[in-house]
């Protein structure tokens, strides 16, 4: 028997007690005007019943079910290596896709294929007036986040050029995601996007924003966006990926803001009751250096962008990331 020609595009939704949101995110693929595509559900151990409630699951579903919980990094990384499309979309369990998600998307790589990381219009979940995000922003002294996040959906930017796709709806090529090494899995869920994005700009990739691919997203709604969990992550993984991924020169100018703005933080996690997750997260950042220091090595090895683009896509005034901004340029090419 002839096996059947690959698909345009896998999409991967990593699984873990996702409940109805993952009901209603698999019956929105089911519903895409672009049909070339499989759905891979990694399934990260769920003791919630959420696989047996997704009844209406696109006609091409691989469940890749797992004895434990492998972590959003890893269990993307299962998915895109078990995948067999040209194109990785990554799509959130607590995310709803809108019918022409895919196809805008693909129709945005295909206009500008200097651009082959594709960033979406995230619309919250629980109220369709504000934004869940506009592409990841990344300021230069090491610290990220959402762009607009919260902001009113009117204020969403026309195409353009952004840092980075966030996770939960992002469109990569599949073999740039695999040779680039996939999600770091030592970070096991946030910030891998982030550092995947910074990675591949490095490489010399750019990311830009399709304001018509839209999902609406809940957010955190499985582990909780100001949990222990989520804010020892954060922390340690957004440290790991500055130390790993800054330049050299840059790393040892932005350092002094960087410190300054950590203990910012960890004062703001005292006033937010998040005090100790908060150091924690810094002090496995601490202890993880090692690895991620070694990764410098590696990455210097693989880099062949411009300092000139690196500076330039980040965002350099400290009150945008304060503000949560979006930060979407327009396209010099």
């Amino acid at each position: 028997m002839t096996e059947a020609a690959p698909p345009a595009v896998t999409v991967v939704v990593v699984n873990y007690n996702g409940g109805h949101y993952l009901r209603e995110c698999l019956a929105s693929l089911r519903r895409q005007t672009f049909t070339d595509f499989e759905v891979i559900v990694v399934d990260n151990a769920s003791t919630d019943n959420s696989l047996a409630l997704a009844t209406e699951r696109p006609e091409r579903c691989i469940i890749l079910k797992q004895d434990s919980n492998l972590g959003f990094a890893q269990g993307n990384n299962v998915g895109a290596r078990g995948g067999r499309g040209r194109w990785l979309a990554l799509l959130n369990p607590d995310a709803v896709a809108e019918p022409g998600w895919l196809a805008a998307m693909l129709a945005a790589a295909d206009k500008r294929p200097t651009h082959r990381m594709v960033a979406c219009l995230q619309i919250s979940l629980h109220d369709n007036t504000r934004l869940d995000g506009a592409g990841d922003c990344y300021l230069a002294y090491g610290f990220a986040w959402r762009g607009g996040f919260g902001h009113p959906v009117a204020s969403a930017p026309q195409a353009g050029e952004c840092f980075a796709p966030c996770g939960a709806a992002a469109l990569y090529p599949r073999d740039l995601f695999l040779d680039a090494g996939g999600f770091e899995e030592r970070y096991f869920c946030y910030h891998e996007d982030v550092d995947l994005g910074f990675r591949l700009r490095l490489m010399g990739e750019r990311c830009q924003f399709a304001p018509g691919a839209i999902v609406h997203h809940a957010g955190s709604a499985i582990t909780g966006r100001t949990s222990d969990f989520a804010v020892f992550h954060g922390m340690r993984n957004g440290g790991w990926t500055y130390v790993r991924n800054m330049p050299g020169w840059l790393l040892l100018l932005t350092l002094p803001v960087w410190l300054l703005g950590s203990l910012a933080l960890i004062f703001r996690g005292a006033l937010r009751g998040v005090f100790m997750p908060t150091v924690r997260g810094y002090a496995a950042a601490f202890k993880g250096l090692g690895p991620m220091l070694a990764a410098r090595k590696q990455l210097r090895a693989h880099r062949r962008a411009s300092l000139e683009s690196i500076v330039s896509a980040m965002t350099w005034n400290p009150l945008r990331y304060l503000g949560r901004s979006i930060n979407v340029r327009p396209f010099r090419d």
